[in-house]
């Protein structure tokens, strides 16, 4: 038997004003990407994730995106770069069909505004994200700086990036020039796995698992290392991969999170790993 056979949720996308939406509770299935770095990925790659998203309406309750959907994002006032337009015309037409999608800023991505927020219909939120995912108490996080010594110069320069001076600046430069500059100053980080393959990540995560018992469910994205593992605890760690290496991302319901790789052309895909809730915890969950 499959271990990723259907358990049998079913959705119905809610129809309500996407103002009246719980942006910290997500319905089941609820789907989670990161690290897609749409720019530099190939044309391949990105029509295939723009397939996975125009995929989900209908079979999704939610969406989750931890960071780095895009290499580069930044918002000018009437210019956004130019290879984002089909990947938001996809999740823009998500947010109006009423489906939840919550982005989480990355390091590539972590200049999201109103564009994201208003226009697309996105809850963009910088920093981690506390919630309810398919009943599950979640915290949601991109990962980048979190590694003490590995990630130590990145945390200098950090309050830089996300300085509104800075970012005030970067604005007054024309957009092609901006874009040059972003290019060439992030390619390192964008196209390689971590060099500890998740390790330091992974461990910081099984910390964070056995320091709050009431946590059950935490994802990394930044390492480019899919992944779905039992803590000892209870708790379970997560990270969805990158569309980079393969086209993995992680499914939630009530009852199993599953890492699945998505075929082409579809927003299902074979499952790789699944972990199913405990039956204490179902009880916990009426």
């Amino acid at each position: 038997m499959d271990r990723c056979a259907d358990i049998g949720n079913k959705i119905s996308v809610a129809e309500s004003p996407r103002a009246g939406l719980n942006w910290s509770v997500l319905q089941p299935p609820c789907y989670v990407i990161s690290d897609s770095h749409l720019g530099v990925a190939s044309p391949a790659i990105e029509r295939s994730l723009v397939s996975f998203l125009r995929g989900l309406e209908g079979r999704a309750g939610s969406l989750v995106i931890n960071g780095d959907l895009f290499d580069f994002w930044f918002e000018w006032k009437s210019v956004i770069p130019r290879n984002s337009f089909r990947a938001l015309a996809a999740l823009a037409h998500l947010a109006e069909s009423g489906m939840p999608i919550v982005w989480i800023a990355g390091n590539h991505d972590c200049w999201g505004d109103e564009i994201l927020r208003r226009d697309i219909g996105v809850d963009y939120h910088v920093g981690p994200w506390n919630g309810l995912i398919a009943g599950w108490r979640s915290r949601v996080e991109h990962g980048d700086g979190l590694r003490v010594s590995e990630d130590r110069g990145y945390r200098v320069i950090r309050p830089v990036m996300r300085n509104r001076w800075a970012i005030g600046a970067f604005r007054a430069l024309h957009p092609d020039w901006a874009s040059w500059l972003a290019n060439g100053s992030s390619g390192a980080s964008r196209v390689h796995r971590a060099r500890d393959e998740g390790r330091g990540l992974r461990a910081i995560g099984m910390a964070e698992l056995a320091n709050d018992p009431s946590l059950e469910l935490l994802i990394y994205g930044h390492s480019h290392v899919a992944a779905l593992e039992r803590a000892s605890d209870g708790g379970v760690f997560a990270n969805a991969g990158s569309w980079l290496d393969a086209p993995t991302y992680l499914r939630i319901t009530t009852g199993r999170i599953e890492l699945r790789e998505a075929r082409e052309g579809s927003a299902e895909g074979d499952c790789l790993n699944a972990i199913d809730r405990r039956p204490e915890e179902s009880r916990a969950h009426p």
